[in-house]
């Protein structure tokens, strides 16, 4: 078992007040279904470029998020034609002199900030709607699941623009398609369009463009209605590459499994398919 586990075992809460914030600059938070938080990047001018604004009104939309039990899978987006084309680098070029100290200070706070989507104990899942590019494409790396658009393109060029891969890519990258790929994708700098993606394992399925968001927002309904408490135990078996090896997977299970025959859910489940009916589950 790894070691990213959430702060508490998940279980039955208290839904808190769902009057989760709206005005949010560059961003938007919608909920299409129950259970389903749809995050909206939303600055299609700049390609969704991560700007302070959009930051800010990430790290306070996941905190609410992340504080709100009827949650039960979050999918992120980008309006118009881009997912995300990365962080808004313009300040460093403006800021040739300034010392790695000062450089460090601004980038780790950018990092952990979108990367908080890793705190979620919900399933996450990126809808990659057209290019998501570096910092753009790492933010897809630390969901859950990443669904691409036909056409979308994908990588992570830190080396052609003369820098360092940031925002964890050389951790993330080959967590999600193994290191000869990383080294690949990483050290060429190039991108690729959605099908490679598929078949490089950067992306689980391409979608046809037309009704490519109500398809992946059904996907997350469906996942919001499976048990909670198994889905998010579940999520914390594959954290970080899974288990450390085969006798941990074992323990964890032995203990994992057992909590989720304990809840009221279980009881449900068993009945719903004994009656042929969806099952109602509620989180305890």
């Amino acid at each position: 078992m790894s070691d990213h586990t959430p702060d508490h075992v998940p279980g039955p809460a208290r839904d808190l007040p769902r009057d989760l914030p709206r005005d949010l600059a560059h961003l938007r938070l919608e909920r299409p279904s129950e259970g389903v938080v749809l995050l909206t990047l939303d600055n299609p001018g700049m390609r969704n470029a991560m700007s302070d604004e959009m930051t800010a009104s990430w790290v306070e939309a996941v905190d609410e998020l992340a504080a709100d039990r009827s949650v039960r899978a979050v999918v992120v987006t980008g309006e118009g034609s881009a997912f995300c084309s990365g962080g808004n680098t313009s300040w460093i070029a403006s800021e040739p002199d300034a010392s790695v100290d000062h450089l460090r200070s601004r980038m780790l706070p950018f990092y952990r900030a979108w990367l908080s989507i890793r705190r979620l104990e919900v399933p996450t899942i990126a809808a990659v709607n057209g290019p998501a590019i570096g910092a753009g494409l790492c933010l897809a790396l630390a969901c859950d699941i990443r669904y691409a658009a036909a056409g979308a393109k994908l990588g992570l060029p830190f080396n052609k623009l003369g820098m360092h891969a940031g925002m964890a890519g050389t951790w993330l990258l080959p967590n999600v398609v193994g290191p000869a790929h990383a080294r690949d994708l990483l050290l060429t700098g190039r991108v690729v369009e959605a099908d490679e993606a598929l078949r490089l394992g950067l992306v689980s399925r391409v979608l046809d463009p037309e009704g490519f968001l109500d398809e992946v927002l059904g996907t997350a309904a469906g996942i919001a209605a499976t048990a909670p408490i198994a889905a998010r135990l579940t999520k914390v078996a594959l954290a970080d590459g899974g288990h450390a090896d085969f006798e941990s997977a074992l323990q964890w299970e032995a203990l994992a499994q057992p909590m989720t025959l304990a809840t009221a859910d279980l009881q449900e489940g068993i009945a719903a398919a004994r009656d042929k009916r969806p099952p109602q589950f509620r989180g305890e």
